[in-house]
């Protein structure tokens, strides 16, 4: 049976820690707690490692897992660029629950399954999550659950998922808010085809934050559209 620390306990917290450092450098799985839900983490740059994450949820290479990070820094080495709309988003949103998807820095040498060159990267707002980042590197991180179930909200409910899939399991409470992160489109604005962030997935943040920040750059909203009468 993996291990299960309880991070409220600080013996438990400083070994939980040095073991998940360990896993992520042998290329095995870490469930670890996050602003949002709980994640399933692997070494980004290990493409068994990554593999073994989509396995161990039962996902195909259709469905690549994002990418989290310490702070923006980190984001500029992963994209091609960073437009000054994601800047501003970036500076008022992250650390947070919004993820961002842009085309990856064609140098890179990874793979995250079927990305089409491009990367979804989040920066979590959860001091156990960044600590871990500050000393892995990007990590590859889905929510910490078989595909088709719920999102785990502690760890102990991941372990009821992930069982020995996962070498460590850091259990630190109820996630915050239970709600997965927003993950938004913003490809066009590197490519130049009429830019427009568009929203792949409605969560911690709203339309009307990002719409706060972004104007007539965000895809005009569905029911607006129907509102006014719009096919």
């Amino acid at each position: 049976m993996s291990p299960l620390y309880d991070c409220d306990d600080e013996s438990q917290l400083l070994s939980g820690m040095r073991a998940a450092r360990q896993a992520i450098a042998r290329g095995e799985l870490v469930v670890m707690p996050t602003d949002t839900v709980y994640g399933v983490a692997a070494d980004a740059f290990s493409p068994a490692a990554v593999q073994r994450l989509l396995d161990a949820k039962g996902r195909g290479r259709q469905s690549p897992p994002p990418v989290l990070v310490a702070g923006v820094t980190t984001l500029e080495a992963l994209v091609e660029t960073v437009p000054q709309p994601v800047r501003d988003l970036v500076e008022q949103l992250w650390p947070g629950g919004l993820t961002i998807v842009l085309p990856m820095q064609p140098s890179l040498v990874w793979d995250l399954g079927e990305t089409r060159g491009t990367v979804a990267v989040r920066m979590p707002a959860h001091r156990l999550a960044l600590a871990l980042l500050e000393e892995t590197g990007p990590l590859a991180v889905s929510s910490a659950n078989r595909t088709g179930e719920p999102a785990a909200i502690t760890a102990s409910d991941a372990e009821d998922m992930l069982g020995d899939s996962v070498a460590v399991y850091l259990e630190d409470g109820p996630s915050d808010t239970g709600i997965a992160s927003t993950i938004i489109d913003a490809t066009s604005l590197v490519t130049g085809d009429e830019p427009m962030v568009r929203v792949l997935r409605d969560g911690a943040v709203t339309r009307e934050q990002l719409r706060a920040i972004l104007g007539d750059l965000l895809e005009p909203d569905l029911v607006d559209d129907e509102q006014q009468g719009a096919p």
